[in-house]
């Protein structure tokens, strides 16, 4: 057996960071695993290789699903870098108010406010929609489902951009950040039952801590999760959102002549672009992927946006196509790892296509700016330029 073909590039470039997909179609053609010596990470290009590895959670544990040693000890006895069985017990309270039935009830409340905030965006004509829309509309629904008031409401953004910056390597991004996801860290590492809106999830969460249902002290890491895992790429996908439906305005007609199609369209902006860059996780021994050996103990990078467009599983993967309903993309990531959170993101990218295809006959957007980043790929600006209204 071989060893794993070699790139030299740098894959948190900040070129490739805010335009990823030509790298990943290059190492992608490369081999399903390429080894980048720049990182110290075996990356993985794939669609069905990428699914594989994270159904596969023996071979391939979560425990360093960062990509620098202070964050990776930082996150030790959570869920998200945790390996069954103990993320099995984390995970069932984490998912327990996350379930469809869960959200049920939420779902009326989120339609409704992502219906009057489009309404009113689309009535005033032009907006900024990332600060607008993109970040006002996931922050306002996660405070409410998790009880967060006052100064925590105010720096979910910060504290949710953090979180996920330094998963990265050591570099100047992930050190800038580490500040402030500490403020973060510090604040779950005493928040109360008090703290929190009565009747939240977040009260629910302590609830479960105190009826011995979670290990004493862990309420207080779920609800980081909530934050650290949830905004950010929610963000980004609201982002995106509008951002393809300005650029490929036949799609908005589609969706808005046949609203059945929203959750297809929904699918699909994930699939296409999708908001992570990379996650990672560590062989246990040594394994063939792809026909060449990756020792044990070596880090993987996840390409899910490589995956996502992958030819060898979607026809005309760098098409962007409403119809195509893609409902087995990896933006959610695949196994026991996957998004805990996916009906709540769900419901909210449903509920802005579903307003957008309502209020919209078309909407000119002009190029947006993406800010390099480690993990998460978001729009920093969009400007709508002109809205039509139906």
């Amino acid at each position: 057996m071989t060893a794993p073909t070699e790139s030299g590039i740098d894959i948190w470039d900040d070129d490739i960071v805010v335009d990823p997909y030509p790298t990943y179609a290059q190492l992608r053609e490369q081999s399903g695993v390429v080894h980048l010596p720049e990182n110290g990470i075996y990356v993985l290009t794939r669609y069905d290789i990428i699914r594989d590895v994270l159904g596969d959670p023996t071979t391939f544990s979560s425990t360093t699903l960062g990509f620098n040693p202070m964050v990776n000890e930082a996150l030790q006895g959570t869920s998200l870098a945790s390996d069954p069985p103990t993320h099995t017990q984390l995970r069932a309270t984490l998912s327990e108010n996350l379930t469809p039935r869960a959200l049920r009830g939420l779902k009326a409340t989120i339609e409704e406010k992502a219906d009057r905030l489009v309404a009113e965006l689309v009535a005033g004509g032009g907006f900024e929609a990332v600060d607008s829309l993109a970040r006002v509309f996931p922050i306002e629904i996660v405070a409410d489902l998790i009880g967060f008031n006052g100064h925590v409401k105010d720096n979910m953004m910060r504290w949710g951009q953090a979180a996920m910056q330094v998963l990265g390597p050591m570099n100047h991004r992930t050190q800038e950040s580490f500040p402030i996801a500490g403020e973060l860290y510090g604040w779950c590492s005493s928040v109360t039952a008090d703290d929190l809106t009565p009747g939240s999830i977040g009260r629910g969460i302590f609830d479960a801590e105190t009826r011995g249902d979670i290990p004493k002290g862990s309420a207080g890491h779920i609800i980081h999760q909530y934050l650290g895992a949830g905004v950010d790429t929610t963000v980004a996908s609201i982002g995106n959102i509008v951002a393809l439906f300005g650029r490929h305005p036949e799609q908005l007609r589609l969706v808005r002549e046949n609203p059945e199609l929203v959750p297809a369209a929904f699918a699909e902006v994930l699939r296409f672009w999708t908001p992570l860059h990379i996650w990672g996780r560590t062989t246990t021994r040594d394994v063939e992927i792809d026909g060449a050996l990756v020792p044990a103990g070596a880090q993987l990078g996840i390409l899910l946006g490589a995956g996502n467009r992958d030819p060898r599983h979607y026809t005309n993967p760098d098409v962007f196509d409403v119809t195509r309903n893609p409902v087995d993309h990896l933006s959610f990531g695949y196994g026991p790892h996957g998004c805990a959170g996916q009906g709540l993101a769900k419901l909210e990218g449903h509920a802005i296509i579903g307003a957008l295809a309502r209020h919209v006959r078309s909407i000119t957007v002009d190029d947006g700016v993406r800010a390099p980043s480690n993990m998460t790929r978001s729009l920093e600006t969009l400007q709508v330029l002109e809205v039509v209204g139906v």
